[in-house]
């Protein structure tokens, strides 16, 4: 079976850092399931298939919060001993503004039928994340748990944006 006292990182034998190989990620993760699948150990006992199960499910939650941008900077802050859930990390007034302005554009976007506007909407927010996953990956390096707490607050923020803006573009391309 796998140690569970191992981090996500170590049970894929991946360097512990925000930018990860998704190709080792995939292929440790195809390997570790061919082993911990509980239908591969149906004939066992029921401790067995019992272990089989909680291992299945500790390797599939280490691999969604690895693939996950965010998740994985949440994940190393949490080694780190920070926590970007604190509610007292809000975001600036600044940047929830200009996302408000953002999610009228879309708003107008739709009822007007405008698809470029739309697509340029999603473009723009996938762009800025990107640089926001850098920074992200900088303050993590340099162990600024402060500045990386805040960035993966705008990332979170943003990666939900883009999906929704996301949704509108296929609605309105779908119409």
């Amino acid at each position: 079976m796998i140690d569970f006292s191992r981090n996500h990182f170590e049970l894929f034998g991946l360097p512990v850092r925000y930018v990860v190989d998704a190709a080792a990620l995939e292929a440790a993760y195809r390997a570790l399931q061919t082993n911990v699948h509980p239908d591969r150990h149906a004939a066992g006992s029921e401790a067995q298939k019992r272990a089989a199960a909680q291992a299945s499910a500790r390797v599939n939650e280490a691999y969604r919060a690895l693939r996950d941008p965010v998740t994985r900077a949440e994940y190393l802050l949490h080694l780190q001993g920070a926590d970007v859930t604190d509610a007292s990390g809000r975001l600036p007034v600044a940047f929830l503004t200009e996302q408000l302005e953002r999610r009228e554009a879309a708003d107008e976007a739709v009822a007007a039928h405008d698809d470029a506007t739309l697509a340029r909407l999603v473009r723009d927010v996938r762009a800025e994340a990107a640089a926001l996953q850098h920074d992200v990956e900088r303050a993590l390096t340099e162990r600024n748990l402060d500045v990386a707490s805040a960035r993966v607050r705008e990332l979170r923020f943003l990666t939900k944006l883009a999906d929704d803006l996301d949704a509108l573009h296929a609605d309105e391309v779908d119409t």
